[in-house]
Formats: C-alpha cells, sequence, structure tokens
C-alpha cells in the first residue's frame, strides 16, 4: 500500500526482454534499507524488488502488466517516479493507494497557470464515473486532486488537474508534454461506493 507522494524520481538503468521483462532503476534511496522482494511504486505500478546494488534495483514486469500500463513505453534513461511502501505509523499525505493500475490515460494539453500548470487527461469511459471533481485520482504514482471533470455528450470525459511548482519539481511531471500516456488509480473509495449503488 502507497500514499501517491513521491519520495524519489529514478531513472531508468537498463530495460532486458528475455522472456518477462527485467527493468534497473537508479535511485537515491539507501538500497540496504530494500529487502528483496519489498514492493515499490514505479510510476504507480506496485513492482517487486528482485535484485539491487548500492545505488540501483531491479523489478520484473510480466507481459499483463506491460498491457495494462505505460511500462511498455518506457525507455532507458527516461525517469521513473518512485514511492517505497507504506509503514504503519507513516504520515498518510496523499491517498490510500494499491498500485494497481486501472487504466491509461492520455494528456490531452498542458496550459501555464501562473507558476502552476493546468493538465487535462483523458480517462477510459469504464472508469469515468470514478474521476470526481475534488476527488482524488493517481496519476503515474502521484496522489493528485481533480479540479475540473468534464463529460461531453458523445461520452468521453477528461478532466483537469492542476499541478503545483512543488510537484513539478519533485516528480515526472516537469518532463510530461502532449501525448504522453499516464497510468491512471481510481480512488479505492470511489470503487467501493459505486459497487454498493450497484445494489
Amino acid at each position: 500500500m502507497f500514499t501517491g507522494i513521491i519520495t524519489d524520481v529514478g531513472t531508468i538503468r537498463k530495460i532486458s526482454r528475455d522472456g518477462d521483462t527485467r527493468i534497473l532503476l537508479n535511485t537515491l534511496f539507501d538500497t540496504k534499507t530494500i529487502d528483496i522482494g519489498a514492493s515499490i511504486a514505479c510510476s504507480g505500478v506496485c513492482l517487486t524488488v528482485v535484485d539491487k546494488g548500492d545505488d540501483w534495483f531491479a523489478v520484473d514486469v510480466s507481459a499483463e502488466t506491460l498491457s495494462c500500463s505505460n511500462l511498455g513505453d518506457w525507455t532507458e534513461g527516461g525517469p521513473v517516479n518512485l514511492e517505497r511502501a507504506l509503514k504503519v505509523g507513516d504520515e498518510l499525505g496523499g491517498h490510500i493507494v494499491t498500485g494497481h493500475v486501472d487504466g491509461i490515460g492520455e494528456v490531452l494539453s498542458i496550459t501555464p497557470e501562473g507558476e502552476s500548470k493546468r493538465f487535462y487527461f483523458s480517462v477510459p469511459a469504464n472508469l469515468a464515473k470514478y474521476i470526481a471533481e475534488k476527488g482524488s485520482v493517481t496519476i503515474n504514482g502521484v496522489s493528485l486532486t481533480v479540479n475540473e471533470v468534464i463529460d461531453e455528450k458523445d461520452k468521453t470525459s477528461f478532466f483537469g488537474i492542476n499541478i503545483i511548482p512543488h510537484t513539478q519539481e519533485k516528480t515526472t511531471f516537469s518532463e510530461m508534454k502532449k501525448g504522453d500516456k499516464v497510468n491512471l488509480e481510481i480512488d479505492v473509495l470511489a470503487r467501493y461506493v459505486a459497487r454498493m449503488n450497484d445494489f
């Protein structure tokens, strides 16, 4: 379990595709404190540490994960939002994040608003009902508040997020551009509320 508060932006050191995909990530984390088998959220995807060195760790990624997230678009040298798993007693600064990607969105536009930036993202039709104004959403592992939701008559939906300078500086949002694919995880509370309403 995670909070969506990014604590390091790592770099993709190497991608090996031999059966499952193995990805080596450079990190500023103290890897001596990371156990083999530990979970780390990598741009919103909960992955298991299978190897490590002084300044890097490795994860294996299945074909299923590649097909359900933007990890298939990753390239060596690219940045990755990193968050270690939540410990009992840690501050819950964002919201409850599972690290299970629900779908892939796309950056539709980026517009400066003072020092901040307004991002608009598409959302798959099956997830649109879970995105609510002032609600929470996780984008590439970052816990964010939805500022605006637009539902068009043709049933397409998109939503707006305001990214403050601090978030730009501490995450991969500083390098994001129009057309990029992003990992979306809906708020787990919204999922359960919608499920209860089905009865």
